[in-house]
C-alpha cells in the first residue's frame, strides 16, 4: 500500500516537473499549423493523424521506451548517454565525436529552453483577446504582461521553488483534466475525428501534399516539444512514475488535439483554436481556464529553468563547463540549485525573444529547430548504444525513430531564415563556451607541465628533512595525483613553505550520477598524504564537511591561480572565462580566511 501511495505521489509530481512543456503545446500547435494549411476536413484529419503518430514515435517510443530503458543509477539526459556510450567505444576518434555530439545536444537544449517560456507565456496571455473587455488590447500590452510574468518567475529563482513546487503537480493535474474534458465535449459534435488515430490519414496527407506536406511537419513537431524532459528528469522522480504519468498525459493530449480538430471542422475561421473552443463551450469558465493556462505555462517555464540549472551543473562537474557560482536553495533537496549567471542569461534571452517576435504564432514559426536537433542526436546515440550492446531489436527500432527525427529536422531547416536562426545563435553561446573552455583547459594543462610524482617526491623528501616545518596541516588541491601542478612545486621548493602535515586533495568525478566517498590513499612520504574525494557527476557536495568527517583540521589551503598571457584570440577568451568565473576552491565554498592563491604566469 505504501509503495502504491509513493507511486501515485510520484505520478502527480511528474505532472508538474516533467510534463509542463509538452502539456502546454496544445495552446499553440493546432493554431500554428492551420496558419500555413487550409482547414479542410481532409487536411484536418491528416494533421491530427500526424500529431497522434508524432507523439507515439518521438515521445512514447524514443523517450518512454528506448531512452528510459537506459540510465545510470536511474539518471537520464544527454550527458548520461555520453557516459554510457564512451566506455563502449574502442576508437578514441569515435569517443571524441560522441563528446562533441553531447556538447551540441546540451547547447541545443539551451537554445530550446529560451523559446519555451517565451512562446508558452505569450500564447497564454494572448488568450485575453477573446474576453470582450480585452478584445482590443494592443499587442505591446500583451508583450508587457508576458514580460512581467517572466521577470517575476526568474526573480523568484534565487529564493528556491521547494515551498511552491508541491502545488505544481495538482495544478497540472487540473490542467490536463480541463484539456481532456474540453476535448471530449468537442469530439461529441464531430466523432469522425477519431478515425485520425489511423496512420493512413497521416501517410495520405504527406503523399498528397508533397513538399508542402513535408514543411507542415515543421509545425507538427510543436506537439512533441518537451518530450525530451521524460528522460532528462528521470533521476528526480524515477522511471516508473514518469512512464505511468506519460500514459495519462498522452490520453489527455490526444483527446484535446482531436477535440480541437473537431472544433476547426465546425469553425474553420477560428484563429486561436484552444481558447476559442473553451470560450464557446463554457463562457462562464473561460476566465478561470485562462488563469489556469497562464499558471500551466509558468510551471512549464519553471521546469525548463530547473532543467537548465541541472544540465549546467552536470556540465560543471564533468568539467566541460566553467566553474560558475552555484547556490543551494534547499537544505533537504540536493537538486534544488540556483546558478545566477545562467538565470540572468535565460531571462535576458526570453525577454529579447518576446520583443523580437512580438506574437506567439511568429514565435512558433521559429520554434522546433533545436528540439528536432536534440531528438536526432539522442536517436543517433541510442542506436549506437543498442548496436554496441548487441540488442538488434532495439537497434532496428531506434534506427527507424532516428530516421523520423531526421525527417523532422530537415523539415525544420526552412525555419532558419524565418527566425529559427535565433535558436542557433542562442545555442552558439553555450557551445562556444564549452569548446573554448575544454580546449583551453587541455592547452593550459600541457603548458603548465606538471611534475611527475617520482621527481617531485625526490625533491620533497630532501626538503622535508632539511627545512624547518610549519606546525599544522596544509591542504593543496590537485586534479590528478600522479603529477603535481606548478603552484605546489613553487610553494614548497621555491618559497620553502612546508607544513608538518601536507595533504593533497583530489576530487575525482565518477561515471555514475550519484555517490560520494572521501578517503586517504597511501602515504606518499613523511608528512605527505593524498585525500581523494570520489563523487557522481550529479552530486552537490560540501567539501569542508567531508574533510571534517575525515578528521582533517587544516590551518591553510593553497590553490593555484593561472595568469594567462597570450596573443591568440581563442586563448584570450579562455583567459576572460577563467577571470570571470570562481576558482576551484571558491566554487566548493572553502573557508576564505584559510585560502592562499599562488599565481603561476602561463604563456599560451
Amino acid at each position: 500500500m505504501a509503495k502504491e501511495d509513493s507511486l501515485i505521489k510520484g505520478i502527480i509530481k511528474s505532472f508538474g516537473l516533467v510534463f509542463g512543456d509538452i502539456g502546454t503545446s496544445p495552446i499553440y500547435t493546432i493554431a500554428t499549423i492551420f496558419l500555413i494549411t487550409k482547414p479542410t476536413q481532409e487536411n484536418i484529419m491528416g494533421v491530427l493523424s500526424l500529431i497522434v503518430w508524432t507523439l507515439i514515435i518521438l515521445v512514447t517510443i524514443e523517450y518512454a521506451w528506448l531512452a528510459m530503458s537506459l540510465g545510470k543509477k536511474g539518471e537520464g539526459g544527454t550527458i548520461v548517454l555520453k557516459e554510457i556510450l564512451v566506455p563502449l567505444l574502442r576508437s578514441r576518434r569515435n569517443a571524441v565525436l560522441v563528446t562533441y555530439l553531447s556538447f551540441i545536444g546540451i547547447s541545443l537544449l539551451m537554445g530550446d529552453g529560451v523559446i519555451t517560456p517565451a512562446i508558452s507565456i505569450l500564447s497564454a496571455v494572448e488568450g485575453l483577446l477573446l474576453v470582450p473587455q480585452f478584445s482590443n488590447t494592443p499587442q505591446w500590452v500583451l508583450i508587457l504582461v508576458a514580460g512581467v510574468i517572466a521577470v517575476t518567475l526568474f526573480l523568484f529563482q534565487k529564493k528556491g521553488t521547494e515551498k511552491v513546487a508541491v502545488a505544481f503537480g495538482p495544478l497540472m493535474v487540473l490542467w490536463f483534466l480541463a484539456l481532456a474534458i474540453s476535448g471530449i465535449v468537442s469530439i461529441i459534435h464531430a466523432p469522425s475525428v477519431l478515425k485520425a488515430l489511423s496512420p493512413h490519414y497521416a501517410i495520405k496527407f504527406l503523399i498528397e501534399h508533397g513538399v508542402a506536406g513535408f514543411f507542415v511537419l515543421s509545425e507538427v513537431i510543436l506537439c512533441a516539444t518537451g518530450g525530451e524532459a521524460l528522460y532528462a528528469d528521470m533521476g528526480h522522480l524515477g522511471r516508473m512514475p514518469i512512464i505511468r504519468a506519460w500514459y495519462i498525459v498522452f490520453a489527455a493530449l490526444l483527446l484535446n488535439y482531436l477535440g480541437q480538430g473537431a472544433f476547426v471542422i465546425r469553425h474553420p475561421e477560428v484563429k486561436n483554436v484552444l481558447f476559442g473552443m473553451v470560450y464557446r463551450q463554457a463562457q462562464a469558465l473561460y476566465i478561470p481556464f485562462l488563469i489556469l493556462s497562464i499558471a500551466a505555462t509558468v510551471i512549464a517555464s519553471q521546469a525548463m529553468i530547473s532543467g537548465m540549472f541541472s544540465i549546467i551543473y552536470q556540465g560543471i562537474t564533468t568539467r566541460v563547463m566553467p566553474l560558475l557560482k552555484v547556490e543551494y536553495t534547499s537544505t533537504r533537496l540536493r537538486s534544488q540549485i540556483y546558478i545566477g549567471s545562467v538565470n540572468w542569461f535565460l531571462l535576458f534571452s526570453v525577454l529579447f525573444i518576446m520583443y523580437e517576435f512580438r506574437e506567439s504564432n511568429r514565435l512558433a514559426a521559429a520554434y522546433g529547430l533545436a528540439v528536432t536537433g536534440t531528438m536526432t542526436l539522442t536517436g543517433i546515440m541510442l542506436t549506437w548504444i543498442f548496436y554496441l550492446k548487441n540488442n538488434m531489436a532495439k537497434t532496428a527500432l531506434s534506427s527507424f525513430v532516428t530516421l523520423v527525427d531526421l525527417t523532422f529536422l530537415l523539415s525544420n531547416l526552412y525555419k532558419i531564415p524565418h527566425g529559427g536562426y535565433w535558436s542557433i545563435i542562442i545555442a552558439a553561446f553555450p557551445l562556444s563556451t564549452i569548446l573554448v573552455y575544454t580546449s583551453g583547459q587541455k592547452k593550459l594543462y600541457r603548458t603548465l607541465k606538471p611534475l611527475e610524482r617520482d621527481i617531485f617526491l625526490k625533491g620533497y623528501n630532501e626538503l622535508y628533512k632539511n627545512t624547518n616545518k610549519i606546525k599544522g596541516t596544509a591542504l593543496f588541491f590537485a586534479k590528478v595525483t600522479d603529477k603535481f601542478p606548478p603552484y605546489i612545486v613553487h610553494t614548497m621548493f621555491i618559497n620553502n613553505i612546508v607544513y608538518e602535515d601536507n595533504i593533497i586533495v583530489s576530487i575525482v568525478k565518477c561515471d555514475t550520477p550519484f555517490g560520494v566517498m572521501g578517503y586517504f590513499k597511501d602515504k606518499l612520504a613523511d608528512g605527505l598524504r593524498i585525500f581523494e574525494i570520489q563523487l557522481g557527476y550529479m552530486e552537490v557536495i560540501d567539501v569542508e564537511d567531508l574533510l571534517k568527517e575525515a578528521g582533517i583540521d587544516e590551518k591553510v589551503i593553497f590553490y593555484g591561480i593561472e595568469d594567462i598571457i597570450t596573443s591568440n584570440f581563442i586563448w584570450k577568451l579562455f583567459a576572460i572565462i577563467k577571470k570571470l568565473t570562481p576558482t576551484f576552491v571558491q566554487f566548493y565554498k572553502l573557508p576564505p580566511n584559510k585560502m592562499h592563491g599562488v599565481i603561476t604566469q602561463v604563456e599560451m
